[in-house]
């Protein structure tokens, strides 16, 4: 069955530059030593939850670019490129106004801000279009604090969650392989 599906994503996935075609590359020239390193690009035990963990802190810590700082933090970690670019899409346009709305909310978990104590920091201004700012900010503020702790519990659950799936895949294979048959005992 993986296989079978390893086949179809193979017959339609995009394919992937040349190490030459990425070097030539006008607007990689500066990192395209780089980023051409084949320890970026593979799947091993280590670079697999890094890629993971730092796609998902880039995801939750910045709305827009997070692709470009995960891919930067990558490059130094040696954490897998591939995966660090594609769990940035855990927060895409589809799922950011979900995303705003919990970290508000852990936001205001965490900095023990409820009904009562909301716009206490505004009443003191009496222009309308002031106040309105004001309150935008605050929710703004409570928020990205929310999307801090995100970035950090979800980097560290992301790196949890792979390095168990990346031992569970790695053991079911050596569990598939055949005994080996040791050499004969002698009849007695």
């Amino acid at each position: 069955m993986v296989e079978k599906a390893k086949r179809w994503l193979s017959a339609r996935a995009p394919k992937m530059p040349k190490r030459e075609e990425m070097e030539r590359n006008r607007w990689l020239s500066p990192v395209a030593g780089t980023i051409a390193r084949s320890e970026l690009w593979r799947f091993t035990r280590r670079s697999v939850p890094r890629g993971v963990a730092l796609g998902v802190f880039a995801a939750f810590i910045i709305p827009l670019g997070q692709t470009l700082l995960a891919v930067a933090l990558a490059l130094p970690s040696r954490a897998n490129l591939p995966l660090a670019a594609v769990t940035t899409l855990i927060t895409n346009p589809f799922t950011v106004a979900f995303w705003a709305v919990v970290a508000h909310k852990i936001g205001q978990f965490f900095l023990h801000i409820d009904a009562a104590t909301t716009g206490a920091a505004t009443e003191s201004i009496s222009s309308g279009w002031l106040q309105e700012f004001a309150q935008w900010a605050e929710i703004a503020g409570v928020a990205a604090f929310g999307f801090m702790i995100l970035a950090i519990v979800g980097a560290a659950i992301g790196y949890l969650v792979a390095s168990f799936a990346w031992r569970f895949m790695v053991a079911r294979k050596w569990g598939r392989r055949p005994a080996k048959v040791g050499p004969a005992q002698p009849a007695e």
